[in-house]
Parts: structure tokens; C-alpha cells; sequence
């Protein structure tokens, strides 16, 4: 479909349908028609016009000794405006010469946006540490704060290597579960708690709360008991 965007017109894939809702009518952007056989090649031709734009980015921005990273280089449908995506270590850098230059050899209107390590990610693609592609370039529609109390409920290893993603942020994946383990972990004991257990009194050490059971340290012995077996110790016994 070639769709008005923020970005001037642009082809678009029908993903879903569903009824207009009341609060959706000032946001929605106009659909022009469904798009022609005409209008998929020249998308192709855009896009190659795309590719070199980016190279043409990055050499000047070389040239120029910007700390930046020029992603991905996206003409609109009409060519009349060319949008770089940039990451930057930098909060603050100045792009004005940069785009004066870039704006003056491609004849377009250039906008320059800078993108986080997520996004910068999600637009690399690529597999992840579990061996599927990335979770963000194939599916995710936006990042969820995702923090380290949800690797540590779940039992995760906190090596950096192993809940970091590619992005050197915390991975995404530690969110999709965390919910069922809020949950289980209502009805457990915390670790390092007291408890009875029916092979005597110990500590608990661990928590295995999609199964629903207690490690639990009982003298020298590592057992795991159901959680509806183990019963904490009050302080005032």
C-alpha cells in the first residue's frame, strides 16, 4: 500500500485489520492505493539509491571525523527527502556540516536520527546466543525495560556475557517470563530464609519456581522439596 508518513509517502505491508476506535482518527495517516507492480520496482531502485547514499554518509563523515555510525540510509517513495539513521557513543554531536555536505552532493533533503543500541541492533539483524535470529529484528514492535532483578529471580548467571545481548544491553528474552515468576515466587520462601522441611530444618539456598520447588541446605545435604512441603521459621521461635 503507498501510505503518507511522517516521512512523506511510503510502501507499506497490510499486517492486520480492525476497526477505526474513536481515539485513533486524529493520529491515522492517509492510505493514497494499493501499490503497482510499477511502484515495487521502483521501491528496489530507492533502496539501491539507499545503499549508496549510506557509503557516501559514512566516507564524509569520516572525512569530516564524526563520532558516528551511519546505520541505514532510507529514501522516501518520491525521493524527495533521504533519512539517515546514525549511533553514537556521544549525546551531543554536531551534524550541521554533515548534512550541508550530504544535502549539497545527493540534491535531497536529508534528516539525520540518531538511534539507541537496541535499535541499532534491531536494524543489524543477526542471531542471538540462542542460535535464533535476534528477538528484536524479527518480532519485537518495542523494547520493554527489562533490569537485573529479573535475571536474578529467574536464576540467570549475572556474567555480563551471558545477559547481555548484542546491544550491551540486558536481553529482551528476560522479560517474556518474568510475570510466571513473580507469581510462583508469591507462595516460596526467599533464599537464605529458615526452614522446616520434612528431612529436618535448613536453609533455603535456591528457588525453582517454575517447578514449584525449594532447594534447601538441610547439615550437608542439598535437597529439593516442594514448596508446599517447606515451612519458614519464625524469628521469634
Amino acid at each position: 500500500m503507498l501510505v503518507e508518513t511522517t516521512r512523506g509517502q511510503q510502501l507499506g505491508e497490510v499486517v492486520s485489520v480492525r476497526p477505526v476506535r474513536e481515539g485513533d482518527k486524529g493520529n491515522l495517516k492517509p492510505i493514497r492505493r494499493r501499490a503497482t507492480s510499477r511502484d515495487l520496482a521502483l521501491r528496489q531502485q530507492w533502496q539501491q539509491r539507499g545503499v549508496e547514499a549510506q557509503g557516501v554518509a559514512r566516507e564524509v563523515a569520516a572525512q569530516l571525523g564524526l563520532p558516528v555510525k551511519i546505520v541505514t540510509a532510507e529514501y522516501t517513495f518520491d525521493g524527495q527527502r533521504l533519512t539517515l539513521l546514525y549511533a553514537s557513543d556521544e549525546r551531543k554531536v554536531n551534524l550541521s556540516e554533515l548534512q550541508r555536505r550530504l544535502q549539497s552532493a545527493l540534491s535531497v533533503h536529508v534528516d539525520l536520527q540518531r538511534v539507541g543500541p537496541r535499535d541499532h541492533a534491531k536494524l543489524l539483524g543477526g542471531y542471538g546466543a540462542c542460535g535464533e535470529m535476534r528477538c528484536c529484528s524479527r518480532f519485537l514492535p518495542e523494547f520493554s525495560p527489562v533490569s537485573i532483578k529479573m535475571a536474578k529471580m529467574q536464576g540467570v548467571s549475572l556474567n555480563p556475557s551471558e545477559i547481555t545481548g548484542v546491544c550491551g544491553r540486558l536481553r529482551c528474552c528476560l522479560v517474556y517470563e518474568n510475570e510466571q515468576y513473580v507469581e510462583a515466587c508469591k507462595t516460596m520462601p526467599r533464599r537464605k530464609k529458615r526452614v522446616r522441611t520434612p528431612h529436618g530444618e535448613g536453609k533455603v539456598v535456591d528457588l525453582l519456581p517454575l517447578q514449584g520447588t525449594v532447594i534447601v541446605r538441610v547439615e550437608d545435604r542439598r535437597l529439593e522439596v516442594p514448596a508446599e512441603d517447606v515451612e519458614i521459621i519464625s524469628t521469634h521461635e
